[in-house]
């Protein structure tokens, strides 16, 4: 079934259009991805999915409901959550107070509480920063931070944008296999990113994104292996 349905999107800044009618879905459990390079219209996609950017044509419909007019706090309470391209961190606040700001959606404190002990289980990295000011992290634990604020409002549905932009190879690795972890605990993720390569690994559908159109769509694993993707995003 599909938990997130995008139909004949268009989204315009101004008269230039960024968006030209594509269509996609993100079935409950799966892993999708959204491939393509600079420019293609992957993040402009994920920002109008929650609201951020408003869509001039076409449908967005989360757990069977429109969501086109739905404010973006709202699409976060209904279980899908961003984790926004370039992290996005609250910088002077500290590790802690960001995990706070992923749960402005809950009341009850004692669950928040055993929520933020999750990250931390989760990324030990976070517990040790804990008091320590996010605009100091480095771009790795930035990157974990997002990922931890965004696990509090726990998403049925997680997006990730560019997950893997200026880390290093050994980061990059370590944030994939959260990823998969994160998915084998039963959350469904849209995964838009620049490495293709590692993208494809994990993921169970893509789509690729060029200049505001989906050009191929498929089985992940058969995309990985398609001589038009080796040569166009994995060097081949």
């Amino acid at each position: 079934m599909a938990l997130l349905e995008v139909k004949n999107l268009e989204v315009y800044y101004g008269v230039i259009q960024a968006i030209k009618g594509i269509s996609f879905e993100v079935n409950e459990g799966e892993i999708v991805t959204l491939i393509g390079s600079n420019g293609a219209g992957k993040t402009t996609t994920m920002q109008s999915i929650m609201g951020l950017i408003p869509a001039k044509h076409g449908e967005i419909i989360y757990d069977g409901v429109p969501i086109n007019k739905v404010p973006s706090h709202k699409i976060v309470q209904m279980g899908m959550t961003q984790v926004p391209e370039g992290r996005r961190v609250f910088q002077e606040l500290t590790v802690f107070d960001n995990l706070l700001m992923g749960a402005y959606t809950k009341k009850d404190n004692k669950k928040i509480k055993e929520d933020i002990e999750s990250v931390y289980d989760r990324f030990p990295r976070l517990k040790e920063r804990k008091n320590q000011i996010a605009g100091t992290l480095s771009g790795g634990e930035q990157q974990m931070l997002a990922m931890g604020r965004a696990l509090m409002s726990h998403p049925r549905l997680l997006m990730l944008d560019e997950p893997s932009m200026g880390l290093s190879p050994l980061l990059v690795d370590q944030v994939f296999s959260i990823i998969k972890d994160i998915h084998k605990e039963g959350t469904t993720i849209l995964l838009v990113e620049q490495n293709a390569g590692k993208a494809l690994a994990i993921a169970d559908r893509a789509y690729v994104l060029e200049t505001g159109n989906i050009t191929m769509t498929g089985e992940a694993g058969t995309l990985l292996n398609d001589d038009r993707i080796k040569k166009a995003y994995l060097g081949g």
